[in-house]
């Protein structure tokens, strides 16, 4: 009768659902004054289902659900079309329901991350394990540190006497070499996106950073040879 409301008799829709939420044969009549504490929950959860919401706000839903109803909430949302918005510490939840993430880094920042938890940890994982420079000391101590950086290869500078044909040639082969390493990146990315053992994603974001570093100089070049074919005056 919760789940029917006005309407007398549960729907298919409504039967479905139920015995997604494990509410099976007898269950689905039982007096709510019978269930336990988990099954309350559990209901409560399917009534809110049941009205089709666009948006779901889940607070730590972990914590109040058995394992069984927290399954049964990811498999239902694997398919549901409106937007959920969720807190969680929960690794595992966060990965298989969310594409999208707010990252509080405890300082007071906050960053967004397309790709979820898992890009998250990469890009702290390749921060962390690049080392600072080292600040100069002064007559009061020690300056702070800068911030993390990657160090790049050297781009070499075009040379001023090159000939149109040979710098044409050197742009072409500059952006296979950038579309080459942007694909050998984005393979990583999605590994690191399905690896859940910590070891294998501090590897994972270790590639990632010098994956990274190769694009980057790759980039570099071919910036630094459009410009020249453009002083040349060269379609592109």
């Amino acid at each position: 009768e919760a789940v029917a409301g006005n309407k007398g008799e549960p729907s298919l829709a409504d039967v479905i659902l139920m015995k997604k939420f494990w509410f099976d044969g007898d269950a689905q009549f039982a007096p709510i004054g019978t269930l336990s504490g988990g099954e309350r929950r559990r209901l409560q959860l399917l009534l809110t289902l049941t009205e089709q919401p666009n948006v779901l706000l889940l607070d730590e839903p972990t914590n109040d659900l058995d394992l069984d109803t927290l399954r049964a909430l990811e498999d239902f949302l694997d398919d549901w079309p409106g937007i959920v918005v969720t807190v969680s510490h929960d690794r595992s939840f966060l990965d298989r329901v969310t594409d999208e993430l707010l990252a509080l880094d405890g300082r007071g920042g906050a960053q967004w991350i397309r790709g979820g938890v898992a890009t998250w940890l990469a890009a702290h994982q390749a921060t962390a394990n690049v080392p600072q420079q080292a600040g100069k000391s002064s007559g009061q101590g020690k300056a702070p540190s800068a911030p993390p950086v990657i160090s790049r290869a050297p781009v070499a500078k075009p040379a001023s006497n090159r000939t149109p044909s040979t710098v044409r040639r050197q742009l072409g082969q500059a952006e296979r070499d950038l579309a080459t390493a942007t694909a050998r990146r984005d393979v990583v990315l999605a590994e690191l996106h399905d690896a859940l053992d910590h070891r294998e994603m501090a590897a994972l974001g270790e590639r990632l950073a010098r994956a990274q570093e190769v694009v980057d100089t790759a980039e570099e070049t071919w910036l630094a040879l459009a410009a020249e074919a453009e002083a040349l005056g060269l379609v592109l």
